[in-house]
């Protein structure tokens, strides 16, 4: 692999990255495509391999300014920033045969096709790790390569289900929910991929060796929520769903508030915790709104010796309060009385966040695609001796074939015209 060339990022200029000096091919869709992107941060020259009519993640929702092209997706462009791309057909023969000379100058593959498919072209793990002993595949799928669901296809709403977050997500009242927005599950899957790639890379370093990583997005997801799994083994207790509220001794305890221009999330607390209760009590008495809840000890009572009715007329009173003032007022005086409770943040309230201005979180990145710049987020982490690689767009379709298969594999544009016109690239 001593003839592979370095990514941009390996110029020298600059703190060093990660992996600047290794090469990844992206053969994921929309399921996988967050590993390979977390591995472009990094510092690696990833190579995005689409078909020759493009990538269905092309057409995902949402579009700048609603205009529905395939180079103006935000989801592609969120999950394939920080990428060289070509176009390839990897079921024609031809195909084939330029997908395996990238394999022998690569140092990872990441791809998210049904299990078993790349074995049927001859371009699974056994085959390239021949060619290149050192590579490392990564597959990202709903299941995992092997087990009677290995061949089941599965949607967002499907790994909820079946990995026991949607157990835990929505009303107590009402059947579970999914996350909602952007789907979570194969998000998380590519993440925990991310993470199993670096190990098997580590274990590279240490024997020269590759191997195949396999992760399943339901093994993911079922391993992220684990925490309220292990209550019911370990002692019994079956969380549920609580949606805007939790049980405690009979009383719904709410954790969502509305404020004069959203939400807050503050809890009304007693007992040995009471001290942050008291300091909201005394800034609403501070503008005479107090009223009854000035004379609650709330130090020294507990949830399980107030009445229902109580409880009820005390939220009402907190909840009238804070429908009067903004989310912005009742930080500040969060912070300066002591108390717990945090803003409800929105899309603008993020982009507008004076902690992620001040770390620099948000970028530039240069898109003439979508009217010259976009602000997207920046690192993940920052360190003091390696550096996060700079988001640059997406790459447009078949943009690097020619400095790829000519200026790297060395084809000719007459070879290249053949490949085009035969649908190979």
């Amino acid at each position: 692999m001593s003839d592979m060339k370095p990514s941009p990022s390996a110029s020298g200029e600059g703190p060093i990255q990660p992996l600047s000096a290794y090469r990844v091919l992206n053969l994921t869709d929309d399921r996988g495509s967050f590993c390979a992107r977390i591995l472009a941060d990094l510092g690696a020259d990833v190579i995005k391999i689409e078909p020759p009519q493009g990538d269905p993640s092309r057409k995902l929702n949402p579009f700048f300014h609603n205009d529905a092209h395939p180079e103006k997706s935000l989801f592609w462009f969120a999950y394939n920033a920080n990428q060289r791309g070509v176009t390839l057909n990897i079921e024609a023969v031809e195909g084939q045969k330029l997908f395996k000379r990238l394999a022998k100058r690569a140092h990872f593959v990441v791809e998210s096709f049904p299990p078993g498919y790349l074995d049927e072209l001859g371009l699974g793990y056994s085959a390239l790790s021949q060619l290149n002993p050192s590579l490392i595949m990564t597959s990202v799928t709903a299941f995992g390569q092997d087990g009677p669901y290995r061949g089941w296809k599965a949607s967002d709403i499907v790994i909820s289900a079946l990995s026991g977050s949607m157990y835990l997500a929505g009303d107590p009242d009402r059947a579970p929910l999914r996350i909602g927005g952007c789907e979570q599950s194969y998000l998380v899957g590519s993440a925990y991929a991310a993470a199993g790639t670096m190990l098997a890379h580590y274990y590279r370093l240490l024997t020269g060796q590759g191997q195949h990583v396999d992760a399943s997005a339901v093994e993911s997801v079922s391993f992220a929520t684990m925490g309220y799994y292990m209550y019911q083994d370990l002692e019994g207790y079956v969380f549920r769903r609580t949606g805007n509220y939790y049980d405690r001794y009979g009383k719904q305890v709410q954790l969502t508030w509305s404020c004069r221009d959203g939400y807050i999330s503050w809890r009304l607390f007693m007992g040995g915790e009471g001290r942050f209760t008291r300091a909201v009590v005394e800034w609403m008495d501070s503008e005479g709104e107090a009223g009854e809840l000035k004379d609650v000890k709330w130090g020294d009572i507990g949830y399980d010796a107030v009445t229902i009715e109580d409880y009820n007329r005390w939220t009402k009173l907190f909840g009238e309060f804070f429908r009067k003032h903004t989310k912005e007022a009742i930080q500040r005086e969060a912070l300066a009385r002591g108390f717990s409770c945090f803003p409800v943040n929105t899309p603008k309230d993020l982009m507008e966040n004076a902690q992620l201005k001040a770390r620099g979180y948000w970028v530039e990145v240069e898109c003439p695609e979508m009217d010259g710049a976009i602000t997207a987020p920046g690192p993940l982490y920052q360190s003091s001796e390696v550096a996060w690689k700079k988001p640059g767009r997406p790459p447009l379709l078949g943009e690097h074939n020619e400095e790829i298969y000519r200026g790297e594999l060395g084809l000719s544009r007459e070879e290249l015209c053949l490949l085009k016109q035969a649908d190979v690239i």
